[in-house]
């Protein structure tokens, strides 16, 4: 089997292509980030550029494409000189792809966020509920990338996430951990509700499910049930051995994000073991192993 990945340069590609190569499956890797070249299989590609994206993937005739090249700065998204980039990557990138997967026949797994939906309530959301009505220009995009996909395509897996961190980028812990460096005391919400995802488990439950034919839309986040960012924060310099007190607040005392951000984040992940999937671990367990890997 090949499979072809794009977005290796960010925190999940990268954790798919060294879960694929863990396991001597074939790997093409993809980015417009020019350190990503120390891949052994590497070719650089604009998803926004629909000639290269047909004549790259048809080139390499891949069994099945992992998409994770996602823009994923979401207050800067809202910045209206961004828009038109964020909708270049989000949604028209993921539809150049989903239309080279479905001339060559190739499966297609599309990563998106819990921010297709508004955020409220506080029930999990299921992963084949429908009512989208996102907050904010990342979540729309987003979710104009999965229309495409399922309209184009039935050999596709929509895998919606949150909460992510990894060893390469931007993310929560980081920020956390170097704000916790220079202040006696942090404010965190409290008031938005969610589970971590680590993309070292992620990759490998996203290469479990490639190789089958088990389509469709599904929520993948770490177990150990739903938290706030406190409660997240709090574990984070639990673990890490700092004494810096947490604040909890609500996001109107915050105040300072430019994207509305949803307070419920909740994801059903249940059809992951009807479909015989092994979900991910615990994301206490999750941050500990995040943890060591920054720390080397």
């Amino acid at each position: 089997m090949k499979i072809f990945v794009t977005g290796v340069g960010g925190q999940l590609g990268y954790n798919v292509m060294n879960e694929l190569k863990k396991r001597d499956i074939e790997a093409v890797g993809s980015d417009i980030l020019p350190e990503c070249d120390k891949y052994e299989h590497y070719i650089p590609m604009d998803i926004t550029n629909a000639k290269q994206v047909k004549e790259v993937i048809s080139s390499v005739k891949p069994d099945a494409v992992i998409h994770c090249a996602a823009w994923t700065a979401v207050d800067a998204a809202e910045d209206e000189e961004n828009i038109p980039k964020v909708r270049a990557i989000n949604a028209d990138g993921t539809k150049n792809i989903a239309e080279v997967c479905k001339q060559t026949d190739a499966k297609m797994m599309y990563i998106s966020t819990d921010y297709v939906f508004d955020g409220q309530g506080d029930k999990p959301w299921l992963p084949d509920c429908k009512d989208y009505k996102p907050l904010n220009v990342y979540g729309q995009t987003k979710l104009e990338g999965e229309l495409a996909v399922s309209a184009l395509l039935e050999k596709y897996f929509i895998v919606r996430i949150a909460w992510v961190f990894g060893l390469n980028g931007k993310n929560f812990i980081k920020t956390m951990l170097n704000v916790g460096k220079k202040y006696d005391t942090v404010r965190v919400v409290n008031d938005q509700i969610g589970t971590p995802t680590y993309t070292y488990d992620l990759a490998r439950l996203l290469v479990d499910m490639i190789v089958t034919d088990k389509y469709g839309y599904y929520h993948a986040t770490n177990e150990g049930g739903y938290i706030s960012w406190y409660d997240f924060t709090k574990e984070i310099f639990r673990q890490a051995g700092y004494t810096t007190n947490v604040l909890p607040v609500t996001t109107a005392e915050y105040g300072l994000s430019k994207a509305a951000r949803p307070f419920n984040s909740r994801l059903d992940k249940a059809k992951l073991r009807t479909r015989g999937f092994e979900p991910l671990p615990d994301w206490k367990d999750a941050l500990k192993r995040y943890l060591k890997e920054i720390e080397h």
